[in-house]
């Protein structure tokens, strides 16, 4: 790693954190991210309704709806490597606004699908759309924010962010699924508007002026040993989340039943309850990241409230669906380090790299779920529904931990370096 050579910017007084923090591109940052989510989430919410309206059987429904969750995953994969090497090469600006641009087209044109296959095509480009905001807008936020105020700027974007998964549960609950998928749209496009006096980071601009340095160069992640081990570090710390949301949360109707909870529980509530949770765990962990002055004890600190929280959730004879959603919410709350890691992921690597870092990390997490939901079901072959979701969660704490306590530590660093 080398740091950048920039020239002296003009004098400027000085800001107050305030200004810093409710800026333009935080502010920007926060309502993408919001929109973002809520186009995230919206297929899971609306998979019975829109594909029941379709014509399909109930068995059809089932297979299908994985089938077009599966186009999006992969769309996620792609679009996360994508804009993470746009973001280096053009600008953090670039990618803020050609994702949102991408997701929201394709939003609209789900509203009006009458074919599966169409359907999935534009789940699809919906997911290589939707790769890109959470990373980029980490990164222009990181960079732009004085050391001592990351924290709590990305964990305000992500706080503010992730409420959109509220929003699209009860835009479901309110208005047909075709319209959702409108209002979501309709969301991404008016925010465009808010985006025309967004400013580029500085920093990028500095090493935009430096033609020899490679940037965004994906393998680059790979081909260098130390580099590489930070990369899959920052990748295994990001699994108990998803392991909360892809399998707790998502399969928390076959949980209820092998709990024995009379009332039938509702996957869709516990996801709702979950982000709800995690809304506010985003915000707390930036401000506790602050206080502790570390970024590796905020985030062991949550992970390990998670695992005991997975614990009870499994194993405390929880016998009613408030008790379970309440487990739920506090759950969300555990896995609130999620900007912290993805901040954690952007801080790691130096300007040429650090959006590639930043978009493909939570990407990559969100990846793992196929590999999660495939080990669930096949510990489900030898063992109980409980004890099948704790081997999948034990694998999945088990690297978090050891991923949070070996990586450097990030807190306060000077992101003015390069890799080389």
């Amino acid at each position: 790693m080398k740091p950048i050579q920039t020239e002296m910017t003009t004098l400027s007084a000085p800001r107050s954190d305030a200004s810093h923090l409710f800026s333009a591109p935080v502010i920007v940052a926060a309502l993408g991210y919001f929109v973002d989510i809520y186009d995230l989430l919206l297929f899971g919410i609306v998979r019975l309704p829109s594909l029941a309206s379709l014509g399909l059987s109930e068995t059809e429904i089932s297979l299908t709806g994985a089938s077009i969750l599966n186009w999006q995953m992969t769309g996620l994969l792609l679009g996360g490597i994508l804009w993470g090497v746009l973001g280096d090469k053009k600008g953090r600006l670039s990618v803020l606004f050609g994702s949102i641009i991408t997701y929201s087209l394709a939003n609209i044109a789900c509203g009006f699908v009458q074919d599966v296959n169409v359907y999935k095509v534009f789940r699809f480009i919906a997911g290589i759309g939707l790769a890109g905001e959470l990373g980029a807008g980490i990164t222009l936020v990181s960079e732009i924010l004085p050391k001592h105020l990351r924290a709590i700027g990305t964990s305000l974007v992500a706080g503010i962010g992730l409420l959109g998964a509220v929003v699209a549960y009860f835009t479901v609950e309110f208005f047909d699924w075709r319209y959702a998928y409108f209002i979501g749209g309709g969301l991404g496009i008016s925010l465009l508007l808010l985006r025309i006096g967004v400013f580029e980071s500085g920093i990028f601009k500095d090493l935009k002026n430096q033609k020899h340095v490679e940037k965004g160069n994906f393998f680059a992640l790979f081909t260098n040993k130390d580099r590489l081990f930070r990369y899959l570090k920052c990748i295994g710390i990001g699994l108990p989340t998803w392991f909360v949301i892809g399998i707790l949360a998502t399969f928390s109707n076959e949980f209820g039943k092998a709990l024995g909870i009379a009332e039938a529980v509702k996957p869709g509530l516990s996801i709702m309850w979950c982000y709800v949770g995690l809304s506010m765990g985003d915000l707390a962990s930036g401000f506790l990241s602050h206080w502790l002055e570390s970024r590796k004890k905020a985030v062991l600190y949550l992970m390990l409230f998670t695992l005991v929280w997975s614990g009870v959730y499994l194993f405390a004879g929880i016998k009613s669906v408030t008790h379970l959603y309440t487990v739920a919410a506090l759950l969300g709350f555990g896995i609130g380090y999620w900007a912290m890691f993805v901040t954690i992921g952007a801080e790691q690597f130096g300007t040429n790299l650090r959006a590639t870092a930043a978009t493909t990390v939570p990407n990559m997490v969100r990846g793992t779920v196929v590999l999660m939901t495939t080990l669930f079901a096949t510990f489900k072959d030898s063992f109980s529904v409980i004890n099948s979701g704790a081997l999948v969660g034990l694998i999945c704490f088990v690297i978090g931990i050891f991923c949070i306590i070996t990586i450097p530590e990030t807190h306060g660093r000077d992101l003015d370096f390069l890799e080389e």
